[in-house]
């Protein structure tokens, strides 16, 4: 049977927080596109593996995070130019909304504050305090998810060996698109000349942990173009996702779709993701389909390779000085792999980010 996997990267201002001048559009669009993804895969019964920032667990924070070990200026725009924007900072109530939700989501982890994990800046130890620091904020909600996914921000993978470490089983690894289609505009107009977007197939990596790829991302045909194409009636997009559907569905293999709740900024933006959700709905209800989270799939591989889902290692818990009510937050301990080994997995994961983000 064919599965269409969904995730999304739910950040809010933290998706943008790092850049010179972030999109004004993305930034006060999140809030609204996060409930009206909400309403939507309620409306189709599609469940998804929400990854969210966790710092978005947090009601409130003094913006400094002295004990953090990223760069002073990293929490610089949380303590000026936002310092009065909560809404961009904090979303406890949206991230409860989600496990609230009639869809059967998953609550995955998108770092602790969107930081790069394939940046070489990104040092092993800063990688654990994203971690251990988001596991901690979602101990610490009032829902206490099981977060066992990870979305790496702007899909820069990086620190595998630390994420299996911290009892996290699967991830979304990068897309072969650049491989199926080519560079990003030969890609696009492949999408109008009827090119199926690649399917994926999981695997357990070298860490235990399960790769679940992305396959298409569903704003990279946007601006000038899809503005033509939507005045003619028609969106490349919804075409070429429906074709992924479809040959999952015939091909029994797996369909990534990724996009961020940012993106939804335009009526037009909520109409694409409501045609893709419709035909998801359409072709599970003809059989020879399922929709699964990332944590679904990785459960899966791991089953079908008969192995066990990695566990949680004691490797972590010096990094942080608050404690934890959840196992994976409390489980971590003080044995560091080694600057040698964090210095070659780190090369070893700094693959490029797919540009469509």
């Amino acid at each position: 049977m064919g599965s269409v996997v969904l995730s999304l990267d739910a950040e809010l201002g933290w998706g943008h927080h790092d850049l010179p001048s972030p999109p004004a559009d993305r930034v006060e669009a999140g809030r609204n596109g996060w409930r009206d993804s909400l309403d939507l895969l309620d409306e189709y019964d599609v469940p998804a593996t929400w990854a969210v920032v966790g710092h978005l667990f947090l009601h409130d924070c003094d913006g400094r995070h002295n004990s953090h070990p990223t760069p002073e200026e990293w929490f610089a725009r949380e303590r000026r130019a936002w310092s009065d924007r909560r809404e961009l900072r904090f979303a406890p109530n949206l991230v409860a909304a989600i496990a609230d939700a009639d869809a059967d989501h998953e609550i995955g982890c998108h770092t602790f504050s969107h930081v790069e994990f394939g940046d070489p800046r990104t040092t092993p130890e800063i990688a654990r305090a994203e971690l251990v620091a988001s596991l901690e904020a979602a101990a610490a909600a009032s829902i206490q998810p099981e977060m066992t996914s990870v979305v790496f921000p702007r899909n820069s993978v990086g620190h595998r060996d630390v994420i299996a470490q911290c009892g996290f089983t699967c991830y979304r690894g990068t897309s072969p698109t650049a491989e199926a289609f080519g560079p990003s505009a030969i890609r696009k107009i492949g999408y109008l000349v009827g090119s199926t977007p690649p399917l994926v197939e999981p695997r357990v990596d070298e860490y235990g942990l399960v790769d679940v790829p992305a396959s298409m991302y569903l704003f990279s045909f946007e601006g000038p173009a899809r503005r033509a194409f939507e005045l003619a009636g028609r969106d490349p997009v919804v075409a070429a996702a429906r074709r992924g559907i479809d040959a999952a569905a015939r091909r029994d293999r797996v369909f990534h779709l990724w996009y961020h709740p940012n993106n939804l900024v335009t009526d037009g933006d909520v109409a694409r993701l409501r045609a893709i959700l419709e035909h998801i709905d359409r072709r599970r209800s003809e059989g020879g389909l399922r929709v699964e989270t990332m944590a679904d799939v990785a459960r899966r591989v791991t089953a079908d390779a008969g192995r066990p889902a990695p566990q949680s290692t004691d490797a972590l818990s010096s990094q942080t000085d608050a404690p934890s009510s959840q196992s994976k937050a409390s489980s971590a301990s003080a044995d560091a792999t080694s600057t040698a080994a964090d210095a070659t997995s780190t090369a070893a994961d700094a693959t490029s980010a797919d540009d469509d983000r």
